[in-house]
C-alpha cells in the first residue's frame, strides 16, 4: 500500500475532519448561548404576562377580623353607560383561599388555588345598567384576602377599571339574596384593605395565570319564563275545575234524566190504566144502553156516534201513552208501532197495507222528540194517502243507511201536480216543520197518474234541533215537476 504524501494527508483531514469540528464548536459554544437567549424569552413573555395580567387588579382585601375557617361576603356594583355598548372585558381574581364568583345573582366561577390568577371573559355579560359582582370567599388558616381587577373597553374608545378597594362592602352573614342585590344597605361596612401586590405573605406571587371560555348569556325561552309557566298552571287548573264541573253536570243530568225516564213511565202507567180504563167502561155503557133502544131510535144513533168517539178517543190516548212511556224509546220499538199503526189505520179501507221493514232492527236508543215527530208526519202521510190519492195499495218501507233512519210512504194512486196545489192547506208544511224540529229532511215525488212517494229521513246518532235553530235551518225539500217553494202545500189541496 503506497504512504500517503503530506498534502494528501491534509486534503484527508480537511475532507472528514472539519464537519465534525463544527459539530463539536456548536455544542460547545453556540448551544448554551442559544438556549440562554430562549429562556430569557420564555421569561421575558411569561414576565409580560404576569405584569398584563397584575396591571388591573386592585389591593388585597377583607373583613376587618380574619380567623380560621371564616367565610367573607364582598360585595361591589357599578354602571356600564347607556347608549354604548361593551368592546371587551376581562375579570381576574383570586382569593385566599377559595372563592365564588357571582355576577348579577348567576355564580360564573370557582376557585382554590389563590397562587393562580383566573381571567373570565365577561363581555357578553355586560349590557348598559346597573350590575352587581359578589364573591364569597373562604379564609382556610393564616391571612386571607381577596385581589380582583375588571377591566372594560366601550366601543367609543372609553375604559372602565373595576379593581379591589375599600369601597368594596362586605355583607353580614345574615343577609338572603345579597348576590343579586343593586344596592348596599348602609349597615354594610366596607372592605379592609389587608395587604398590597407583592407585600408579605404573597410577595412570590401570581404562579400561573389560568383563562376560562367566554361565558354566554343564559337564553330564557318563552316558556321557561314565570309568566308563562303561572299562566300555563293557571289554564291547567281552569281546565281541571271545568271538567270537573262538567263530570258533576253529566252526573246531575244522568240522574235527572233517569229521575224522567221512571216519572214518564209512571204517567204512561197511570193514563193507561185510569183513563184507558174509563173510556173502554164509558163505551160499554154506551153499548149496552144502545142495545136497550129500538133500531129505529133517534137515541141509539147518538149513542153510536157517541161509541164512536169514545173508540177513536181511546185510540188517540193509546198513542198518548206509547210517545210518553220511556220504554218504548227504542227504534225496534218504533218500527214494531209505526207497522202496526199503519195497518190498523188502512184497515178500514179499500186500500192494501205491505210492509218493507228491514229484518232484524236494533233496540238502540230512539229519542222522545225524534219518534214523536217522525210518527206524526208517517201519519199524515197515511192521512193524505187515504184520504185522496185513491190508491188499490200503499207501500211502508222502513230501514237504515249511513247512521240514517229512512221511513217511505209510497202509493199507486193517482198523484197530484204540485204547481196546480193550493196553497190554502198546510199538510206539506206539518211534515216539513216537524222535520225540522228533529234535524231530518223529507222528499216528495208525484205526478198525475203516476202515485206519490213521501220519504222521511232522520239522523240516528243527532240530537233534535232546538226549535229557534229549526226556523233558520233550510229544510231538503224534493218536489218532482216543481222547485221548492217557501210553502209547500199539501197534496189534499189539489182536491179541495
Amino acid at each position: 500500500m503506497p504512504r500517503l504524501q503530506p498534502k494528501s494527508r491534509f486534503n484527508f483531514l480537511t475532507r472528514r475532519g472539519l464537519p465534525w469540528l463544527a459539530v463539536i464548536l456548536w455544542f460547545s459554544i453556540l448551544f448554551p448561548i442559544a438556549g440562554r437567549a430562549a429562556a430569557e424569552t420564555s421569561t421575558n413573555t411569561v414576565a409580560t404576562l404576569f405584569s398584563e395580567a397584575t396591571n388591573h387588579l386592585g389591593m388585597w382585601i377583607w373583613d376587618a377580623k380574619t380567623f380560621d375557617k371564616q367565610t367573607c361576603r364582598l360585595w361591589k356594583s357599578f354602571t356600564i353607560p347607556s347608549g354604548t355598548s361593551v368592546s371587551h372585558a376581562t375579570l381576574r381574581i383570586t382569593v385566599d383561599n377559595g372563592y365564588r364568583l357571582f355576577l348579577d345573582g348567576r355564580e360564573i366561577g370557582r376557585g382554590s388555588d389563590w397562587r393562580t390568577i383566573t381571567e373570565y371573559d365577561v363581555t357578553w355579560l355586560l349590557p348598559p345598567g346597573r350590575h352587581v359582582l359578589a364573591v364569597e370567599g373562604f379564609n382556610d388558616r393564616l391571612e386571607a384576602g381577596l385581589i380582583f381587577g375588571l377591566e372594560i373597553q366601550l366601543l367609543d374608545q372609553r375604559t372602565i377599571d373595576i379593581v379591589s378597594d375599600n369601597t368594596w362592602r362586605v355583607v353580614p352573614g345574615t343577609q338572603r339574596d345579597w348576590t343579586a342585590k343593586k344596592s348596599a344597605p348602609p349597615d354594610w361596612p366596607n372592605a379592609t384593605v389587608v395587604g398590597v401586590m407583592h407585600q408579605h405573605p404573597w410577595e412570590n406571587w401570581p404562579y400561573g395565570i389560568s383563562t376560562e371560555p367566554p361565558l354566554r348569556p343564559i337564553i330564557v325561552h318563552f316558556w321557561q319564563t314565570g309568566w308563562f309557566q303561572l299562566t300555563l298552571v293557571t289554564i291547567c287548573t281552569l281546565a281541571v275545575l271545568f271538567c270537573l264541573w262538567l263530570m258533576t253536570q253529566l252526573a246531575a243530568q244522568s240522574k235527572a234524566q233517569g229521575f224522567l225516564q221512571i216519572e214518564r213511565a209512571r204517567i204512561a202507567r197511570d193514563i193507561h190504566d185510569d183513563l184507558g180504563a174509563r173510556l173502554t167502561h164509558l163505551v160499554l155503557l154506551g153499548e149496552v144502553a144502545q142495545s136497550e133502544l129500538p133500531g129505529d131510535s133517534g137515541t141509539r144513533a147518538q149513542l153510536n156516534q157517541i161509541c164512536e168517539k169514545a173508540r177513536d178517543l181511546s185510540h188517540a190516548l193509546d198513542e198518548v201513552v206509547w210517545a210518553v212511556n220511556s220504554r218504548r224509546d227504542t227504534l225496534r220499538d218504533f218500527a214494531t208501532y209505526v207497522c202496526k199503526y199503519a195497518q190498523f189505520f188502512l184497515n178500514s179501507t179499500s186500500i192494501r197495507c205491505r210492509l218493507d221493514v228491514e229484518p232484524e232492527i236494533p233496540p238502540v236508543t230512539f229519542d222522545l222528540p225524534v219518534r214523536r215527530n217522525l210518527f206524526l208526519a208517517v201519519k199524515e202521510a197515511l192521512n193524505n194517502a187515504a184520504k185522496h190519492s185513491e190508491a188499490s195499495e200503499v207501500f211502508l218501507r222502513i230501514y237504515r243507511h249511513n247512521q240514517k233512519l229512512t221511513v217511505v210512504v209510497e202509493d199507486n194512486g193517482r198523484g197530484f201536480d204540485p204547481a196546480q196545489a193550493a196553497a190554502a192547506r198546510n199538510g206539506m208544511t206539518n211534515m216539513m216543520q216537524r222535520m225540522g224540529e228533529i234535524g231530518g229532511f223529507f222528499t216528495v215525488v208525484s205526478q198525475p197518474g203516476s202515485g206519490c212517494r213521501v220519504e222521511f229521513t232522520v239522523p240516528l246518532n243527532h240530537s233534535p234541533y232546538p226549535m229557534w235553530f229549526a226556523r233558520r235551518r233550510r229544510l231538503h225539500v224534493e218536489i218532482e215537476g216543481a222547485p221548492p217553494p217557501a210553502v209547500v202545500p199539501s197534496p189534499d189541496s189539489a182536491n179541495s
